[in-house]
């Protein structure tokens, strides 16, 4: 070799440190191309109501999605809660202005799909498909149960804190004897009476892992929720509709695993559908 001759290595990306850490670098084009020449094409929500047949109680959902090129990213978001000017203001923007956007759930919206566009749910990415089954609202939802909870790998009588109260998620608790702890911000009872706690954080520490919506993105709550698992050794799981793009990214993190489900969500049709599991080690 002469003096003049370099060895070329590849650049390694560090890992990304937290959400905030996430947002700066796809701001600063380090994860992708730069988000100032990507626009999105299509801005929509939608909004369901759902009381699963056998089922006692119901609940409500919105969900704003945009969709750049092939990939849709999304953040649910409080009934009500968001204007129905941020459609407008979204479709056709960059990226870029999204990412700086003044409503937290249309950044993480515009984050969401902007690492979708660059690292979708494919094995070379980490991802493990999981296949959901055709049927009714309840079955399907008991499915994707069972494909979140098989990520605690927890023994029988563990506490689990769940963020984001889904029943079928605690039935699913139930029947491999682990016990939880509701928490949503919301409050109210679970399918069997049990209160739901308001204050997640305050009830960590009697928890031994943490199971938790992608929708505490949206809603500031997931990063206290981070650091707690990451300080205290936990392991911290992941059900993701809200930003299933963004999540995997902070494995390693403090966040254990995630059980990804981008648009379409398994709600919205009675066919088959897929979910996407990753582990701390295996995303690319």
């Amino acid at each position: 070799m002469t003096p003049a001759q370099t060895v070329q290595t590849a650049s390694v990306p560090a890992p990304v440190a937290s959400y905030d850490d996430l947002l700066a670098r796809v701001r600063a084009g380090e994860l992708g191309p730069d988000p100032a020449v990507l626009r999105t094409s299509v801005a929509f929500t939608t909004r369901q109501a759902v009381r699963h047949d056998g089922r006692g109680t119901g609940y409500r959902n919105e969900v704003l999605s945009l969709r750049l090129g092939g990939a849709v990213g999304s953040c649910a978001v409080e009934p009500g809660a968001l204007p129905d000017s941020a459609v407008e203001e979204c479709v056709g923007a960059d990226v870029a202005t999204l990412l700086d956007h003044p409503l937290p759930p249309v950044r993480v919206a515009a984050l969401d799909a902007y690492l979708m566009h660059v690292t979708p749910h494919t094995p070379a990415n980490g991802a493990e498909a999981v296949s959901l089954p055709a049927g009714t609202s309840l079955e399907k939802s008991q499915a994707r149960a069972r494909a979140v909870v098989e990520l605690l790998e927890l023994p029988a009588g563990a506490a689990v804190l769940v963020v984001g109260v889904v029943n079928s998620l605690l039935e699913a608790l139930r029947s491999r004897g682990l016990d939880y702890v509701p928490c949503d911000l919301n409050g109210g009872v679970t399918e069997w009476g049990e209160p739901v706690l308001t204050d997640a954080l305050a009830e960590a520490g009697r928890c031994d892992a943490l199971l938790v919506s992608g929708m505490t993105l949206g809603n500031g709550t997931f990063e206290p929720l981070r650091r707690h698992a990451l300080t205290h050794g936990k392991r911290l799981v992941l059900f993701a509709q809200t930003g299933s793009a963004v999540l995997p990214r902070l494995l390693g993190q403090g966040v254990s695993a995630v059980c990804a489900e981008p648009y379409p969500f398994f709600w919205l049709d009675g066919g088959p559908g897929t979910v996407h599991r990753y582990t701390a080690g295996e995303v690319r």
